[in-house]
């Protein structure tokens, strides 16, 4: 049996590339994003109601990730990329049918438009449908999960001298708070966990329209080298 499915809307999001976004939502309080509506749904009856909800559930496609054969098993990155889990005891982007999940934060909404901040999505994303978050319902009173039981601990992220007023300029000049996003996202280390660079290797980013790099120079120590405009 086959069904046909179609995006409610797409998300125009500061993650520009899929290296640097956090595993998980609410990871980073600073990604924001906004959700464009498609018709049907742009118009403000779709959205009535909706003011009084603080966090909304997508449900969407990993875009950029469909394959046309399933996978039984992955590697979680959580996992360092070595290990093989059962594609259902993960959230790896690699799904049956594309899709992801993911919990964030509703900033405001305007017909046609919903304003989100915690997001963990790539910029182009489409998005199959918005439920609204329930807390007596959608929080767990002594739910687990032994593999995942707490969020990762931070890194440490540091700035060389020119690149923190940097960071700072850009985000005034964007009206995006991208100190902390930078900061919110690097701190999740988002190189693969099996690889020890040297400190003279350098990574980079897209962010909003800003090119983040950075180095590890010592084990566990991320340092912030440049935050420049891409043309």
């Amino acid at each position: 049996m086959h069904h046909t499915v179609a995006p409610v809307g797409i998300v125009r999001s500061c993650f520009k590339e899929k290296f640097a976004i956090p595993r998980q939502p609410q990871l980073a309080p600073a990604a924001r994003g906004v959700l464009e509506l498609l018709p049907p749904f742009d118009q403000g009856d779709a959205v009535a109601g909706l003011e009084q909800v603080s966090h909304v559930w997508l449900l969407f496609l990993f875009h950029q990730a469909l394959e046309d054969k399933p996978r039984l098993k992955v590697r979680p990155p959580r996992l360092g990329g070595n290990k093989s889990m059962g594609v259902f005891a993960t959230r790896a982007t690699h799904r049956p049918n594309g899709i992801g999940q993911s919990v964030v934060r509703l900033e405001g909404v305007e017909p046609g438009r919903l304003f989100l901040s915690g997001i963990d999505l790539l910029d182009g994303t489409p998005v199959l449908d918005i439920k609204p978050y329930v807390p007596y319902a959608d929080s767990v009173v002594g739910a687990s999960n032994l593999m995942a039981s707490e969020a990762p601990v931070a890194i440490a992220v540091g700035w060389s001298a020119n690149a923190l007023p940097q960071a700072q300029a850009h985000g005034l000049r964007l009206g995006e708070p991208l100190v902390a996003l930078i900061e919110q996202c690097l701190a999740q280390d988002p190189r693969p966990a099996y690889q020890v660079p040297p400190a003279e290797r350098v990574y980079g980013v897209k962010l909003w329209d800003v090119q983040v790099r950075w180095h590890y120079p010592q084990p566990g120590h991320i340092q912030v080298l440049e935050v420049v405009r891409e043309d």
